[in-house]
């Protein structure tokens, strides 16, 4: 089942949140995506920003078990969140 662009805003949203208080990961976001802080609270409410974090965390399955379970949510929800929003439907095989 895949998810309303409204709900998987919410969980891009969460996750920019949770990785906000992450101390550790939010700079090694910042330093493999180029970003600076001023981009991160900038992107907090665009969908293709929320996308590239969701990627990020999808890049190690500790960092989706520990977003999942900061915000209660089933360990697949990231990815189905991931495919609704904003570039989330291509695929990239590398």
């Amino acid at each position: 089942m895949s998810l309303l662009q409204e709900q998987a805003e919410l969980i891009g949203l969460q996750a920019v949140a949770w990785l906000a208080g992450e101390d550790e990961l939010l700079p090694v976001f910042l330093g493999s995506t180029g970003a600076s802080e001023q981009d991160f609270r900038e992107g907090l409410g665009d969908p293709a920003f929320q996308g590239a974090v969701l990627d990020f965390l999808l890049m190690n399955d500790a960092w989706v078990r520990q977003f999942c379970a900061a915000q209660d949510l089933p360990p697949d929800m990231p990815f189905r969140a991931r495919q609704a929003l904003p570039g989330g439907g291509e695929v990239h095989w590398t």
